[in-house]
Parts: structure tokens; sequence; C-alpha cells
């Protein structure tokens, strides 16, 4: 019953939401604090999250940015991570796949409110990813990536990828880790049924970015891998491989494909 209700507000919320924010991005509306683009964005998330029959609960609700811009790093093991992370935070853009963007309606919309694409394996579409969000940052919106790349089958947490440290450090803004728990019980990866639970989101402490180098990238991986790992075992008991926070696939230096400009912070 929760599945069909959460499908069938999936369909009445996107339509209408998709057709404010295409047409707001065709009057050339800015994207701002406050701006229809963000009431358009909550205003769906929420909706699937109250479908879905979920309750969320947020811990270090004082280290959500209301205002400069960061990176939120969070893990993801549901495609209700997003729908809850999206019905609480403030203005931001999301980094997806390549592939979401194909999807009928949902793509075009997800695109007009700013979603930053990026194809998997494909060294020049990371390095264009990096500079409209590098973009976006300055112009005041914080980027939410799951930086284990996909979704995991559980919450242990896998290797992150480089590429969002890199961007962070290079605009100079702080990365919120962020712990979700509760989503892979809502909606387990790979199935579609849909069930009522309650989702606990954790804002941990931010970790500043200024003054890194990119020579500096591994250390901040594997500082905020750390930072969230910890807090997984301490708080539900759930141990992560220490061995294994860094991935192997190493990303552009965007430092240098950044265009002059572009980054201000």
């Amino acid at each position: 019953m929760m599945t069909l209700f959460a499908a069938m507000m999936l369909v009445l919320s996107t339509i209408p939401v998709v057709a404010v924010v295409v047409t707001a991005s065709y009057l050339r509306v800015p994207m701002r604090h406050g701006s229809i683009y963000e009431k358009a964005q909550r205003f769906w998330a929420r909706s699937l999250v109250l479908a879905g029959g979920v309750r969320i609960r947020v811990h270090g609700a004082e280290h959500i940015s209301q205002q400069d811009a960061c990176v939120y790093v969070a893990n993801h093991v549901s495609w209700y991570d997003v729908f809850c992370l999206a019905s609480v935070l403030p203005r931001w853009s999301f980094v997806a796949k390549q592939e979401l963007r194909r999807i009928p309606v949902f793509g075009r919309g997800a695109e007009a409110v700013g979603t930053i694409f990026v194809q998997r394996r494909n060294r020049r579409s990371a390095t264009e990813m990096y500079v409209k969000a590098a973009r976006r940052i300055n112009e005041g919106a914080s980027v939410v990536v799951f930086a284990e790349g996909t979704r995991s089958a559980d919450y242990p947490l896998r290797p992150f990828k480089k590429g969002s440290f890199v961007l962070a450090m290079t605009a100079g803004v702080p990365i919120i880790p962020v712990i979700i728990m509760g989503t892979r019980e809502v909606m387990p990866p790979g199935q579609w049924l849909v069930h009522s639970g309650v989702v606990n989101i954790h804002f941990l402490e931010p970790i500043p970015t200024a003054g890194l180098e990119f020579a500096d990238r591994e250390r901040l991986v594997s500082q905020v891998w750390t930072s969230m790992a910890t807090a997984m075992q301490f708080i539900y008991g759930i141990q992560s491989d220490g061995g294994n926070a860094l991935g192997t696939e190493d990303q552009p230096d965007i430092a240098a494909a950044t265009p002059a400009g572009v980054v201000t912070r």
C-alpha cells in the first residue's frame, strides 16, 4: 500500500514541480536562497518523504550551512537518501550520474534546478562537472555528493572517490560529513518496494579545507571517511574497513582545469 501511495505521489508531485522549475529556467529566474527552485525542490522531496511514511530525525542541525556554501559528503544506500536529504537541506545541487538525465520529465526538472550530471569513467565529463560545481558554489549553492560513487548494498562505508574533495579544496569551502541511517529499510537498493520507517540524518562537525593543496587530497579523504566511519561505529555499532578508505580511481586536477575567475572563495 505504501509503495502504491509513494508511486502516485512521485507522479503527481514531479510533473507540476518540473513544469514550474523548467518555466522558471526559461524565464531566466535567478537561482538564489528562497527562490522558486528551492521551494519547489523542498516541496517535491517532502511530498515523497510523507508519501513513503518516513519520519526524519535530524542530528547536528547546527552544522547545516544556511547561508555559506559547502560540500556535503554523504553515504548512499537507497534512493530515499536523496529525498530525505533534499527535504531538510536549504539551497543545494546534487552531483548525479548522467543516466538520470535521460529519465523522462525527471531529468529535465533535475537539470533545471541545477543538478550536476557526470559520466562515469569519462575524464573530460568529470572535469566539466567540476567546473559546473565550482560555479554553483561560487553562486552560493552547496553541493551534495555521495562520495562512494554509487549505492552500497549495506551501511559499512566503501572507498571514497577523490573528486568532490578536490572540488572543496579548490573552492576553499568546508566539507560537512553526513550519515544517513534507515533508508535501506525504507527502500532497499535494487527494489522498488517502499516501507514506512524512521530515517536518522547526522550532520557531523564541518571539516575546513581552506589552505589545503592538491597534494593534501588523500589526507582529507581519509579524515572525512574516518569521521563518518567512527560515528557509524559509535552510534550504530556498524564497522567499516579502516584500511579501505581511499578509492583507486583518481580524478583530474580541477585546480588546473577550472577556468580562472570561476571560484572566488
